[in-house]
């Protein structure tokens, strides 16, 4: 079957027998940074890229979205008086790095990898085609969105959630520096409450930090399932892509 365009690509993907079998990963670039505030630890993503190895190992098709925020944050810079647009044009730039970085850390782990970015950048990735990106799934590897949606006043959340979308994904996996969703910062309050499980409309009338609006906003008219947890506790990563209970779930209220 070709591989340059996906014609013959299903469709959507079918159930995992434990769990999910298609799955968009979104991290975030902070967490790239490690104990520090801007760059890339090696050892974090020598993790993540382990433990994406091991769901790719058992069958689950994994993309991922990183997103820029140890490399540049597009609001921040613009609040520094930058203009927008190209604020957030570096911002996507940023993510690219970040991709390239997990790319090569799967390669060295012998898991086939191809970047798409959705500005074009022909020496170091792939134009972001969907069909050609499940069709890279289909065939055990994984496939890194960069850049964004290509388009400035658009977050790397959005973009997981389109992403997902188009290549008929079946959770938007978010992982984070704490273990799901809840009522008040957690690292501010020691008595905020967890939530185990939420609606979209919950999330969105209660201004929760899930996700960015629009992209909980997508999810929902969708009937797209996000699943937030610790990206950093042991053994989280494969336990999310499997579909176990971790985290808070987000979903249709009669799921």
């Amino acid at each position: 079957m070709p591989d340059n365009d996906g014609r013959n690509a299903v469709d959507g993907p079918a159930m995992h027998d434990s769990g999910w079998k298609r799955v968009v990963l979104k991290l975030s670039g902070e967490a790239f940074a490690g104990d520090d505030q801007l760059g890339i630890s090696p050892d974090v993503v020598r993790y993540v890229a382990a433990a994406i190895s091991e769901a790719v190992a058992k069958g689950i098709q994994v993309a991922v979205v990183i997103g820029g925020g140890n490399m540049f944050r597009g609001a921040q810079l613009s609040q520094g008086g930058m203009e927008r647009s190209r604020a957030d044009y570096m911002g996507m730039l940023g993510t690219v790095i970040n991709c390239l970085a997990l790319q090569d850390f799967l390669e060295r782990l012998g898991i086939e990898t191809r970047v798409q970015t959705a500005i074009n950048m022909s020496q170091v990735a792939e134009a972001y085609i969907p069909r050609r990106a499940i069709r890279h799934l289909e065939k055990g590897r994984v496939v890194i969105f960069g850049a964004g949606l290509g388009a400035p006043f658009f977050s790397t959340d959005t973009a997981a959630a389109q992403r997902a979308l188009e290549i008929g994904a079946q959770a938007v996996l978010k992982g984070t520096q704490v273990d799901g969703v809840y009522d008040s910062d957690p690292r501010k309050n020691t008595t905020a409450v967890k939530f185990d499980r939420l609606d979209y409309n919950e999330v969105l009338t209660r201004g929760l930090k899930v996700m960015d609006a629009t992209a909980v906003s997508l999810c929902m008219d969708n009937g797209l399932p996000i699943v937030v947890f610790d990206l950093m506790g042991r053994g989280n990563i494969l336990r999310a892509v499997q579909g176990e209970k971790i985290g808070t779930i987000v979903c249709p209220a009669d799921a």
